[in-house]
Order: structure tokens, then C-alpha cells, then sequence
């Protein structure tokens, strides 16, 4: 006669080992890649309200993948962006094989094993909404989850918490407060990181020139949502935008 219990325990010990396997890298993809787009799924914003109410995760993502993504990364609040932890999962289960940035406001440790165990590369920590001290905890514990940080800073300020040694260094674009978004930003703090992060611009980036200008400057990563989530075939767009960075 079958035991029941032992077939449910070893079915959890599966789904532990697939939140403790090694996740793509974010920080390779980025290294590697020759567009080092980080392509967004994101449904809603809090200033513009929906921007595509019916976009799927099992579809948009995996067509940003096959028209050359080097990474998505996934909007997970549901209040303010109209996302959920199901669409990593969506966006697995539909073939997403690259690395996947778990978006989302991070501000306790619950929230890493949510990332972790929807099937998250990486997890965005903001240095607005975290103490240093808060900030290094959850770092450490990330890691101690699989997953790599992808540090965010607006403000010249808080640049110190680049010192804590994240695996990416972003730059947003987008003040968090007002929602102003200026890419200058990007290239007046460019040169106050250190040298050897692995430097990502974050907002407001709509057009293949300003990543040529953004890559002069040292980044290697380029996080951009609304510029495809707006149109009709976001993949499709992403393709266009590849080609013509290529020029």
C-alpha cells in the first residue's frame, strides 16, 4: 500500500531543491550580453495608472526572451503596479529560461522567500526604503537563498550602501517620491560607483542612443518597461529597439 505521507514529503523535498538550485545569473546575462536589456513586464503604473491591463505573463515575457532579452525583470506589487508573484511563475512554467529581477518593494525577509520559491534570479533592494544595517541583513540573506542583489540608488547620498559589495549596482532614473524621471541621473552618478560594479540604468530609457551614451559611460545593464509594454507586441518592439542599437 502506498504511504501517502512519505510521497508528500518527498515531493516537498523536491520543491526545496528547486528553490536552492542555482538560479541564471543576472549579473553573467548582463556581462555577456550585447544589449544587456533587462526587459520588463509591467502592467500598471502608479502615476499613469494601467499601461497594459491584459498583459500575460505566460506570453509577454518568453517573447521579450525570444527577441533577445538578456534578462526580464517582473513587477510582483499588486497595488500600485498590478503585478503578482504568479507571474514569475507564469513566466517559468510558459519556457523563461534567463535570468528573472523579482521587482518589488523589498523591506522584509519574507519577501526573499517569496522570490526565491516563485523562481526569481535576483531581487531588487531599494537604499530609499532600507537602513544600511537593513539593507546588508537582507543582502546576506538573499544570498543565502540563491539569489543575487541588484542594488538601487537615485541619490548621490546613498551611494554608501554600494560599499555593502552587491552583485549589481542600479542607478534609477526615476525619483520615487515625485515619479520625475531624468536618465542624466544615470551619467551624474555613473562615476561615483565603484569601478568594478556591474553598473545598471533604470528608467526612462526610451531610445537606442542614449544606451550607446549610457555604455560610454560604463553600464552594462539597461532595465526598460514602459517603452515596450506601451505598444501593441512588446517582444516585437524589444526586436525592433535590439536592431537598431546594433547600427
Amino acid at each position: 500500500m502506498k504511504d501517502i505521507l512519505q510521497e508528500i514529503i518527498s515531493h516537498k523535498r523536491k520543491e526545496l531543491e528547486r528553490m536552492r538550485a542555482k538560479k541564471p545569473s543576472l549579473r553573467d546575462a548582463l556581462l555577456q550580453s550585447d544589449s544587456g536589456i533587462i526587459a520588463e513586464f509591467k502592467r500598471r503604473s502608479p502615476s499613469k495608472g494601467w499601461i497594459k491591463e491584459e498583459g500575460r505573463a505566460d506570453i509577454i515575457p518568453l517573447c521579450y526572451q525570444q527577441n533577445g532579452a538578456a534578462a526580464l525583470s517582473i513587477l510582483t506589487d499588486k497595488q500600485y503596479f498590478g503585478g503578482h508573484d504568479r507571474f514569475i511563475t507564469e513566466a517559468r512554467q510558459s519556457g523563461v529560461t534567463i535570468p528573472i529581477l523579482y521587482k518589488n518593494f523589498v523591506i522584509d525577509e519574507m519577501q526573499l522567500y517569496e522570490a526565491a520559491l516563485c523562481g526569481a534570479s535576483a531581487v531588487l533592494l531599494i537604499a530609499a526604503c532600507l537602513t544600511k544595517q537593513e539593507c546588508k541583513y537582507l543582502m546576506e540573506k538573499a544570498h543565502s537563498l540563491g539569489l543575487e542583489v541588484l542594488l538601487e540608488m537615485h541619490a548621490e547620498e546613498e551611494l554608501e550602501y554600494a560599499d555593502l559589495g552587491p552583485d549589481l549596482c542600479g542607478i534609477n532614473n526615476r525619483n520615487l517620491g515625485s515619479f520625475v524621471t531624468d536618465v542624466e541621473n544615470s551619467f551624474r552618478l555613473a562615476e561615483l560607483l565603484p569601478k568594478d560594479a556591474v553598473k545598471v540604468s533604470e528608467s526612462g530609457i526610451s531610445n537606442p542612443e542614449t544606451i550607446k551614451a549610457l555604455r560610454q559611460a560604463g553600464f552594462r545593464g539597461f532595465l526598460i518597461g514602459e517603452t515596450f509594454m506601451k505598444t501593441a507586441n512588446p517582444g516585437a518592439t524589444l526586436r525592433e529597439f535590439i536592431i537598431e542599437l546594433s547600427k
